[in-house]
């Protein structure tokens, strides 16, 4: 799984990557279809570059692709 970075409107740069994301190959995948919800949303964390603190967000099992910067950015700035 990818890990993508964005930075928020407070200069932050954060990088995201779906939680469970380190393990490896079909155990990987197992893991990211147990952890999405019922509503088809997966766990993400996010950790910041500076002072601020990690956050866990729950998102679109799509985010990677289709979730904007914008978006990704806002759904941390509004878990702080």
């Amino acid at each position: 799984m990818k890990q993508r970075e964005v930075t928020t409107s407070d200069n932050t740069k954060w990088t995201c990557v779906q939680a469970y994301a380190g393990a490896d190959g079909n155990v990987a995948e197992k893991i990211a279809e147990l952890s999405e919800t019922g509503d088809g949303k997966v766990p993400v964390v996010c950790t910041p570059s500076g002072g601020a603190q990690s956050v866990r967000l729950e998102l679109p099992a799509d985010w990677e692709e289709k979730l904007s910067d914008e978006d990704l950015a806002a759904a941390i700035q509004n878990t702080q």
